[in-house]
């Protein structure tokens, strides 16, 4: 099929989410078919970020600059701090312009079978945070998985300590322009629970 680079290429690339080992030769194929526009460039761009990015130390978000932009913009409310498992619900949450304060990215969540424990979350900045008491307000955008429920009661248990700070949590249920006959019951049965006055 190819050399011993095409072949590193392929296997690269088939460790990437969601590629197996066709959608990994299939990237290659394009790739390779126009080096010069496609590979090189791409190239030159993973080693810049591979040199210029960081993990901010503030909350743990990805970006060229330590703290970050989205800590240091004094726009945002550093009052409000959204706890996220990844840097990707961070993203999610940015794309859609729905939270103006700042974040603090966990790096996944408890799982007692994974070998993940409360050492290996990233918590130590959001406590140092509290610990200062510029916090109003901790809002927990976990996922609705079992490791998503147990990190939610343990950091609640841990927030509980600080007074003058409201915990909420992100509802969940009902997408916007969901119909009720295609939604799983798990996701009726949160839509029910999480009901407000209309």
């Amino acid at each position: 099929m190819g050399g011993h680079e095409i072949e590193q290429l392929i296997r690269l690339l088939g460790r990437l989410p969601g590629f197996g080992p066709r959608s990994a030769r299939r990237i290659a194929l394009f790739l390779l078919r126009d080096t010069q526009a496609r590979l090189v460039p791409l190239a030159r761009a993973l080693e810049r970020a591979g040199e210029a990015v960081k993990t901010c130390s503030t909350c743990g978000n990805l970006d060229t600059v330590d703290p970050c932009h989205i800590c240091t913009d004094p726009l945002r409310d550093s009052g409000v701090v959204c706890v996220v498992e990844t840097v990707g619900d961070l993203w999610a949450l940015e794309r859609a312009g729905v939270h103006r304060g700042v974040y603090q990215v966990l790096g996944g969540t408890l799982s007692p079978l994974a070998g993940i424990g409360p050492e290996d979350l990233n918590i130590g900045p959001l406590m140092a945070r509290l610990e200062q008491g510029s916090v109003r307000e901790v809002i927990l955008a976990l996922g609705a998985t079992v490791e998503g429920a147990t990190t939610m009661h343990w950091l609640m248990d841990k927030l509980a300590f600080y007074e003058g700070v409201t915990v909420s949590r992100v509802a969940q249920g009902m997408p916007v322009g969901g119909a009720l006959d295609v939604l799983d019951d798990g996701t009726l049965a949160a839509a029910l629970g999480a009901r407000r006055p209309a």
